[in-house]
């Protein structure tokens, strides 16, 4: 499948971001803890997701669709047969977000047998928090490299302190679940506080857990016999609101995002506000005036303006892509540092080739020379790497002259409900080719 794009369209209207897709990942994993219904809501309708879903039927799940991004799940019995196969093995191996199911099925079976899980290829992304964890708790783990998986057991799961080597969100997150049905007290420290935790923090209370100290670093867990059925509401996608925000600055676009819990973006408004993008906090909605021309600030010493990732309350590695692509059009140039995978700013040699003025110093950093308009990037044929680099190269497309191809849109679709239908809506020109 391809993208056509007809570029130098403005966008106009109102649009509403779907729900988190890291955190649908994380609290679709949770429900394999209880033999009760957990019912959840604003689930995206994306590959990744859809991928997840029909892995959990496969292992034994109820999965019932409520209404269009409604889902309950009832993991009331296992299919051991299945979870026990090459089958499950391969299934775990095409899709990143399966690494969440490692501590509940060590919880409930008290054993698991898992691959090394695919996803993005942007760098390597270990997994060594996640089993130092495990382990803390009395999981035994070794590696067979006939199967090439991982194969665990723990007979009894016991609260223990830790301190993580890296503030790891998936770690935590495997980690989390397995202490709560572990005997006694756990703390974790250094650990992941990104929204997608506190919302499975959230989840987890509700189904019966006790999780103090939700939103910190430091998170104590008292573990408890069984957790029970719940009901649960995703929050808006941050990643999608910081895309659109992005898009609204790059087609010179006045465009309305709604319902994006403020509250929940952290500093991602502020680092738009940093490359010149003017934005409204309208009750629960961001709005973006049209502008015609934005400047990167400088820092009060009048040193280049710096963008880094960092672990939250920092800025989620996942918006930088956006960032570097919204940067070629600004006034003033901009230092991105992408500090968490080596791999990620590869694909601005298709922005150059659109004629971006970019210097990429090493796998991590990039020196993003501005435009000004001066001259608008030129259509061009591309292939999506991953998902963010994606959904950056489409926002390049749509302020670009001309008409650009794009292949290799699964990547988008992973990540992206229905993209080129909702901004076909608000004035995009996005056609969908086999």
């Amino acid at each position: 499948m391809k993208f056509i794009i007809e570029g130098g369209c403005r966008l106009n209207g109102e649009i509403t971001p779907q729900g988190a897709k890291n955190e649908a990942l994380q609290v679709i994993c949770a429900t394999v803890l209880t033999e009760e219904k957990v019912v959840i809501e604003n689930v995206p309708d994306i590959l990744d997701i859809q991928n997840l879903i029909q892995l959990l039927v496969d292992i034994g799940v109820e999965v019932e669709r409520l209404d269009k991004n409604k889902y309950s799940f009832e993991a009331k019995k296992l299919n051991e047969d299945f979870l026990d196969s090459e089958t499950f093995l391969e299934k775990c191996s095409k899709l990143r977000g399966s690494v969440m199911l490692i501590a509940p099925l060590l919880a409930r079976r008290k054993k698991v047998c898992f691959a090394k899980p695919g996803g993005d290829k942007i760098g390597r992304r270990r997994l060594d928090t996640h089993f130092i964890g495990l382990q803390k708790l009395g999981a035994h783990i070794i590696y067979n490299d006939k199967t090439r998986a991982f194969e665990m057991n723990a007979d009894i799961l016991k609260g223990d302190y830790m301190l993580l080597d890296e503030a790891s969100v998936t770690g935590t997150a495997n980690i989390l679940m397995a202490a709560v049905l572990s005997q006694g007290k756990t703390t974790i420290y250094n650990a992941a506080c990104e929204p997608y935790l506190q919302q499975l923090c959230v989840l987890l209370n509700n189904m019966g857990a006790k999780i103090s100290g939700i939103a910190s670093n430091l998170l104590t867990v008292e573990g408890v016999e069984k957790l029970h059925a719940a009901n649960h509401k995703i929050l808006p996608d941050m990643i999608e609101v910081g895309s659109f925000i992005g898009m609204a600055a790059m087609t010179q676009s006045e465009l309305t995002i709604k319902n994006v819990s403020f509250e929940n973006l952290g500093i991602i408004p502020d680092s738009f506000s940093r490359l010149g993008i003017k934005l409204e906090k309208r009750g629960d909605d961001i709005f973006i005036p049209a502008q015609k021309s934005y400047e990167v600030q400088s820092f009060i010493d009048g040193s280049i303006m710096t963008i880094a990732d960092a672990p939250w309350p920092g800025l989620t590695p996942d918006l930088l892509s956006v960032l570097l692509v919204v940067a070629t059009q600004a006034k003033g140039s901009v230092l991105i540092h992408q500090k968490m995978f080596e791999s990620r700013l590869f694909f601005v040699d298709k922005l150059i080739d659109m004629g971006a003025q970019i210097i990429l110093c090493d796998p991590h950093r990039a020196v993003v020379i501005g435009h000004n308009r001066q001259f608008k990037l030129k259509a061009n044929n591309m292939t999506s790497p991953d998902i963010r680099a994606g959904i950056a190269l489409l926002i390049a497309a749509l302020s670009a002259e001309g008409v650009s191809q794009m292949e290799n849109i699964d990547q988008i679709d992973r990540g992206y409900e229905n993209i080129e239908e909702r901004l076909t809506a608000i004035g995009a020109k996005i056609k969908r080719e086999n």
